[in-house]
């Protein structure tokens, strides 16, 4: 029998050429930079910061997350708009104060400084010095 063996055979050689190691879905992502402002939260998870407190002044007892949260989803889907209207509204405040800092943020990793160009400007003690009372930037000599 030649060809009694041959998926043996093939796997050895398969496993061979798999010696390259892979990349796993870790390595692949970049580092998380720690500064970085965390998103802000919906209006549903707004509400279920309340909800959970509520939810466990009434059912203390109870230690399943799956549960708190499938009671709050059910809860949150019997509100009107009227009675989502507040979390939306803290959910958007929020937004808007995220928006802020990663405005602030991108300008820190962009310039180093949160000060602008506008603001910096070069003075020369040696000029002021000789007593010309003249003091030059870059924009010119005042």
């Amino acid at each position: 029998m030649k060809g009694g063996n041959s998926k043996a055979d093939s796997r050895k050689a398969d496993s061979s050429r798999l010696a390259v190691k892979k990349q796993t879905k870790k390595e692949k992502k970049a580092a998380k930079d720690p500064n970085k402002p965390k998103r802000p939260p919906s209006a549903f998870f707004v509400f279920m910061e309340d909800f959970r407190k509520q939810y466990k002044e009434k059912h203390p007892g109870n230690k399943s997350v799956a549960i708190v949260g499938k009671a709050g989803g059910d809860k949150w889907k019997s509100l009107s708009e009227e009675e989502k209207a507040p979390f939306v509204a803290k959910a958007e405040k929020r937004k808007e104060e995220y928006e802020r800092k990663m405005e602030a943020y991108n300008r820190k990793l962009a310039g180093g400084d949160d000060e602008s160009d506008k603001s910096k400007s070069e003075v020369h003690d040696e000029d002021d010095e000789e007593g010309s009372g003249e003091v030059s930037c870059e924009y010119g000599v005042f």
